[in-house]
């Protein structure tokens, strides 16, 4: 009888990744996965530790976990951000824990099991990517990694910790596991990296832009999209490639996280307001039809009402079409817990809804502008919510759900009459 294993996965699409290459890992190993932890020989936590209070949520799962464990005799193996952050301080707050490791170590779970390993949490020299052992979950798409870590160092950020330092693919290897998707029916390619733009092959010292243009040229790629990208990051290579090739998709998430250069300066940024802005004038003089989304953090230590305002009008400037917006978190161990206290609670959940008020307003106007339009939609899937509709993405990544034939082939591009713009998502109907 086979071994059963369960993997829940918090966090970016990193972690997902990471979660499909240790499923990959385990299935060649011959076991099998189980959607019900109370039926897995080993259970897996791949574990983020960007929002807050991270910490807690793990070891209030650990102590739910703790009573299945004696009940079925399970391994529990904790991964991740979370893992690699806290080390040993898991197994000594939860023994029952079986080992702990580390996303740089996501490659050698094979070892860490067959050699009872209970802490792996260094950065090994072969970080070990086997892109033919990736489960992958989405008939559709596949991401592929070609950096991990970081070499930023933003005082508010944990990835430098948990993730180490900046480690680029060899080009080609790159290339051979977007034909390999292809050839497997996937149809978008999605490049990953905690800063993807600042890949450099350690081989050829091939830029992103010469990556991505590679890329975009493999037959049977459909559309390529990427992320995260760093604003200081962003060179005309890039932007070279994401013109001249109509499968990049139209869509760039840029996080600018504050609007204010003396806020910025103090997360260590590396650019400022007029900088950030001056890249964007750049990408939409080249690619007008772009649509970006950000991150955007309130409260940051030191965050005065005008820094606040700068942060507001830089959003009315750029209008974004997506904007993903938190109060700030201290994360242990990053320079921005020295900088000093977050800024009162209720003044920043108060800035935080004005914020999002504003960005409201940017997102309903862009999309009520998709009404009546023709789009290309990549199809991937019925609808959630009316199994009677497909459901897809427009290249510039809205989501749409449409009347269309349901036994229309996933991967497939339609041309969708947009009819109605909802909250958050579009719907109309397929055409010729």
């Amino acid at each position: 009888m086979s071994q059963t294993y369960y993997i829940e996965t918090w966090g970016c699409q990193m972690n997902e990744l990471d979660s499909e290459r240790l499923s990959g890992n385990l299935k060649l190993r011959g076991y099998r996965r189980v959607d019900d932890e109370t039926q897995a020989n080993l259970i897996l936590l791949n574990t983020c530790s960007v929002r807050d209070k991270a910490e807690q949520k793990v070891f209030s799962r650990l102590g739910r976990l703790r009573e299945l464990k004696r009940e079925t005799g399970a391994k529990i193996g904790v991964c991740g951000c979370v893992a690699q952050q806290e080390g040993e301080r898991i197994l000594e707050r939860a023994p029952w824990v079986d080992f702990v490791m580390g996303p740089g170590n996501v490659g050698h779970l094979d070892e860490v099991l067959e050699h009872g390993t209970r802490l792996a949490v260094e950065f090994p020299e072969d970080r070990k990517y086997d892109a033919f052992a990736i489960d992958r979950t989405s008939p559709t798409k596949a991401w592929v990694t070609i950096i991990e870590g970081c070499n930023k160092n933003c005082t508010f950020c944990i990835v430098p910790t948990t993730r180490g330092r900046e480690v680029s693919r060899p080009f080609d290897d790159v290339l051979r596991e977007v034909r390999t998707a292809v050839d497997s029916g996937r149809v978008e390619i999605e490049l990953l990296g905690q800063t993807v733009n600042a890949y450099r092959c350690p081989i050829t010292g091939n830029d992103f832009g010469a990556l991505l243009a590679a890329a975009a040229e493999l037959e049977g790629v459909a559309r390529l999209r990427f992320t995260t990208s760093h604003p200081a990051e962003v060179n005309d290579s890039m932007i070279a490639a994401m013109r001249d090739h109509a499968n990049i998709s139209r869509y760039l998430h840029l996080p600018v996280q504050s609007g204010s250069s003396r806020v910025l300066r103090r997360m260590k940024r590396l650019y400022t307001r007029e900088k950030y802005l001056e890249t964007i004038a750049r990408i939409r003089a080249a690619i007008p039809e772009i649509h970006f989304s950000t991150d955007i953090i309130v409260g940051f230590p030191g965050e005065t009402e005008e820094d606040f305002q700068e942060t507001l009008s830089l959003i009315e400037e750029v209008r974004y079409g997506s904007l993903f917006a938190f109060k700030y978190s201290p994360r242990p161990g990053t320079p921005s817990v020295r900088i000093g206290p977050p800024l009162d609670d209720a003044i920043a959940s108060e800035r935080l809804q004005r914020l999002f008020d504003l960005h409201e307003e940017h997102k309903r106007e862009r999309l009520a502008s998709y009404r009546g339009r023709v789009v290309p939609v990549l199809v991937e899937g019925p609808s959630r919510n009316d199994a009677s509709m497909l459901s897809g993405r427009t290249d510039d990544f809205w989501v749409v759900n449409f009347h269309g034939d349901p036994a229309t082939p996933l991967g497939s591009i339609l041309g969708v009459r947009i009819d109605a713009a909802q909250h958050h998502t579009l719907r109309g109907e397929a055409v010729r």
